[in-house]
């Protein structure tokens, strides 16, 4: 069996196009998109985390500080909040559902800041095995949350800019129409200014 000429070069020309979409970039937005997804999948796991550990902080600061009521329902309301408010990779472009679940968070990271100064009024706390293992366990967590979150933010960046530059917006406004820009995470309120420490 032998093939025309013309049949060979639409072979090639099929073969070419082909390598040519590939080339220039059609990939390139789901791809970005898996990767910001995949980011976001590990900030939950790390505030998962954090809300699994504080259960057994409260329990124990419980045991030594029992007049700090007020403290240790706020956290255990803040981490019932937290754990409410789930955002999932088809939400990232909701700006109002990435608040809510940043805000939750937020609240749940100032609970667990005052849990922890009032454990600075009970050295037989402070020298206790299990806090100290469970606060260090806690400062590990919000180092990865850190992280995770900042790996989300680059990560969402690319994507976000793939959308709106050179070959990609042209494949977003013709192949990826529904793909939205994803919302990145924000400074909490005053984060711009310093703590105030009082002694």
């Amino acid at each position: 069996m032998t093939i025309s000429k013309a049949h060979f070069r639409n072979i090639v020309f099929a073969i070419l196009a082909g390598l040519t979409v590939a080339g220039c970039g059609y990939n390139t937005i789901p791809t970005l998109e898996e990767q910001a997804k995949a980011k976001w999948a590990d900030v939950q796991n790390n505030y998962q985390r954090r809300a699994d550990l504080i259960p057994n902080l409260v329990a124990t600061v419980q045991g030594y500080a029992k007049q700090e009521r007020d403290v240790l329902t706020s956290v255990v309301e803040a981490r019932a909040k937290a754990t409410q408010i789930k955002v999932d990779a088809s939400q990232l472009t909701d700006p109002e559902k990435v608040k809510q679940f940043q805000d939750a968070q937020n609240q749940l990271s100032g609970a667990l800041g005052r849990l922890i100064a009032v454990s600075e009024n009970y050295p037989d706390l402070k020298s206790n095995q299990n806090f100290l293992a469970l606060q260090s366990q806690l400062e590990g967590t919000e180092n990865r949350i850190a992280v995770a979150r900042r790996d989300y933010i680059e990560a969402s960046r690319r994507y976000n800019t793939e959308l709106r530059t050179f070959p990609g917006i042209l494949w977003a406004n013709t192949f990826f129409r529904g793909n939205k820009p994803m919302v990145e995470f924000t400074a909490g309120e005053g984060a711009d200014k310093p703590p105030q420490v009082k002694f």
